[in-house]
């Protein structure tokens, strides 16, 4: 089991084992992302929290944001072996406070994961809305809702 001390916090990519990144969305589970693909979207992105624990990736999280207006928190992943140890509410913490004076920050949850996000302050929109390239998988796993 990781202590605190034993975490190590950066958000450099420099150097980033971009299949260990891929791999670690594998398996927490947030679907495959490849190695390609994830080096694009978080090099893209303002701010990033990558973890580790002696040399393995245990989580990672990602915000896009425009430095005035809306960050846009998302791919907030942690390995099994360390979900449920407070991991990924700090990780959370940590992209919610680098993007803090922002007007609003936007979080894109896993559906059933609602109630932990409202513990860290965030609260259902009543407007968000979507585009996905396959809306039929977003609806079959919750993304969408039939209105």
């Amino acid at each position: 089991m990781a202590t605190a001390t034993s975490l190590t916090w950066t958000d450099q990519l420099d150097g980033l084992d971009w299949q260990a990144l891929s791999d670690l969305y594998r398996v927490a589970p947030l679907g495959d992302k490849s190695p390609a693909w994830l080096k694009t979207a978080f090099g893209n992105s303002m701010f990033r929290c990558l973890v580790r624990d002696g040399g393995t990736l245990v989580g990672a999280g990602r915000a896009l944001a425009d430095g005035v207006d809306c960050s846009y928190i998302c791919d907030v992943a942690v390995l099994p072996s360390h979900q449920g140890t407070g991991l990924g509410r700090e990780i959370i913490q940590r992209l919610v406070a680098q993007s803090r004076g922002h007007r609003k920050i936007i979080l894109y949850a896993v559906p059933g994961k609602e109630g932990f996000y409202r513990k860290l302050g965030f609260e259902r929109m009543s407007t968000a809305m979507a585009i996905f390239e396959d809306p039929a998988a977003a609806r079959a796993r919750g993304y969408l809702g039939d209105d």
